[in-house]
């Protein structure tokens, strides 16, 4: 059912928590996991200090998704990774779309008052996308605000 399926990690520990459930997932269905990691776009380095970070980012991208290949591959899978630059949600759909993928896993990370407020990337994701997203929470789930501890909320400032 599954042949390909996409996995966006941030490089956070959070967001890898997704893996062992990938790996019992690719190994049931002889899927290819993709690893991707969307980076901010910086636009066109101005001065030095922008291509640094560029070269930070980039570098940091490649060694997240260089590890978590390794471990993945190391459990018989096969592991393809790639770099993207961009909008996060809107690179996740459009890769997925473009590169034919069956399934998106991803972990989301529970984000509590702000996710009701700003969304996340999880939610874009499983909103937009045209193929099946499987999500998996990774902390605690907070119960949904009522309104007025909502408006409480936003006397106070969101934290």
């Amino acid at each position: 059912m599954f042949k390909k399926i996409l996995v966006p990690l941030d490089g956070s520990e959070l967001a890898a928590k997704i893996l062992p459930q990938v790996v019992n997932l690719a190994k049931c269905h002889g899927a290819e996991v993709v690893l991707v990691n969307v980076y901010p776009d910086w636009g066109e380095p101005t001065s030095e200090e922008v291509k640094k970070v560029i070269e930070i980012e980039v570098n940091n991208c490649k060694t997240a998704l260089a590890t978590a290949a390794k471990d993945l591959e190391a459990q018989g899978l096969k592991v393809t990774q790639d770099c993207i630059t961009g909008d996060p949600a809107q690179k996740i759909i459009a890769y997925a779309e473009d590169k034919d993928m069956d399934l998106i896993a991803m972990a989301t990370h529970g984000m509590g008052e702000v996710a009701w407020v700003l969304g996340s990337v999880a939610e874009k994701v499983v909103s937009h996308a045209t193929v099946p997203v499987l999500l998996f929470r990774v902390l605690g789930a907070k119960k949904p605000l009522l309104k007025t501890d909502f408006l409480d909320l936003l006397e106070r400032g969101i934290p």
